[in-house]
């Protein structure tokens, strides 16, 4: 599963505008962790459940109650539920690029041709909740992304025709899935939870679950969870995967030796156990946070002429880039760097390290000394003043 595009060492002493574009490749970057694997299995699975369900006799009979549907409106499920799950959780971990990457690996063809009979089934379906949990708005995307892999015309059929509800969208989309879909995946499920049409969504897709027998993924955040659990028949079918933030450990420090080891500034650096220190507090272990702190610091690099990742390069990163992620990140490991910046800015005012109480400190130099070396005043001002923050 793992993906590392072509690196060479001579890029470095490349110009300017070659070293930035080749930069991006920071984000093509994939590493596999446990959470992959067990994406991947699980994806696995409930595919190959639909399409053994797609050769059972059953599947006739319920075609037959789709059609009756379609007419007089009266939905019969046939095949049963049970076939939904989720993949929760925090934003920025890579559960996106973890689906995308195992969904690439399990279908080797977009299309898969049955002969007896013959039938053409997409593997995959990925679609994205919409923002306002519009059940029409989502099934419609479900025939959008059907035509183009079918080349089909449903969607334009179904936009055209005036009498076209959602009951009658329903049982099309039941009868195409029996037919031509094997997994279906919806993406940003949290919108339910914030949408007063979040239940009439996620009841939709049980229902489109007993009518075409289809496994369901639903991905989202941690933020959808009370939503789920609201209910009994929301929360058995939401069973699945659930994740958080990576901790500390060899799998984080191996992620980081990668993605270090691409470097585009001038002169190369060796990570070390303070710059994972480092990676892992300005992160709080989540993966994408590491790949933007490293990729804009080299960017920062190139473009101000310094020319070396290093740790003041990803605090400049840190503090200029991600300035809107601060509120979100809660360090867990204490900074060890931050002494000798502290000793050299003490010696150049003249001054001996702060104690318990610092007289003599004047705050327009901790300013000055904050803005030079890019920290944040507020813990500047801690280790010489006593300052309690109260909630506004």
């Amino acid at each position: 599963m793992e993906v590392l595009p072509a690196y060479e060492e001579s890029i470095r002493n490349e110009c300017q505008a070659n070293r930035l574009i080749a930069l991006a490749d920071l984000y093509q970057i994939y590493i596999p962790s446990q959470m992959s694997l067990e994406i991947y299995s699980k994806l696995y699975l409930a595919l190959l459940r639909s399409l053994q369900k797609k050769q059972s006799k059953v599947v006739v009979q319920q075609y037959y109650e789709n059609h009756k549907a379609t007419l007089c409106m009266e939905y019969s499920g046939v095949m049963g539920g049970a076939d939904s799950f989720t993949i929760f959780g925090a934003s920025g971990i890579g559960k996106s690029s973890a689906i995308t990457r195992a969904i690439q690996i399990i279908t080797e063809n977009p299309v898969i041709e049955a002969e007896k009979p013959y039938t053409r089934i997409i593997p995959c379906v990925v679609v994205q909740c919409p923002f306002d949990c519009s059940v029409k708005g989502l099934l419609l995307e479900i025939l959008r992304k059907v035509d183009e892999v079918l080349q089909s015309s449903y969607y334009t059929s179904a936009t055209k025709s005036r009498n076209t509800t959602t009951d009658t969208l329903i049982g099309l989309i039941s009868s195409i899935a029996i037919n031509h879909i094997g997994l279906l995946v919806i993406d940003e499920i949290q919108n339910v939870a914030v949408s007063k049409n979040g239940k009439n969504l996620v009841g939709m897709l049980m229902q489109l679950i007993n009518n075409s027998g289809i496994s369901i993924c639903m991905v989202g955040t941690p933020e959808c969870t009370v939503f789920f659990e609201s209910a009994m028949q929301l929360a058995r079918r939401s069973l699945g995967l659930h994740y958080g933030a990576m901790e500390y450990g060899a799998e984080f420090i191996g992620i980081c030796k990668v993605l270090y080891s691409y470097q585009y500034v001038q002169q190369q650096t060796e990570i070390t156990d303070a710059v994972i220190e480092w990676l892992f507090e300005h992160s709080s272990g989540i993966v994408s946070i590491v790949v933007s702190l490293i990729h804009d610091a080299q960017e920062i690099a190139i473009l101000n002429g310094t020319e070396i990742l290093d740790l003041e390069a990803l605090n400049e990163a840190y503090q200029k880039r991600l300035e809107m992620l601060h509120g979100y990140i809660q360090p867990t490991i204490k900074q060890k760097q931050r002494t000798t910046i502290r000793q050299s800015w003490n010696a150049a005012y003249n001054r001996e390290p702060a104690t318990d109480i610092e007289v003599g400190v004047k705050i327009a130099d901790l300013a000055a000394m904050a803005k030079s070396n890019g920290e944040n005043m507020v813990d500047l001002l801690k280790e010489y003043f006593s300052i309690e923050e109260v909630t506004v």
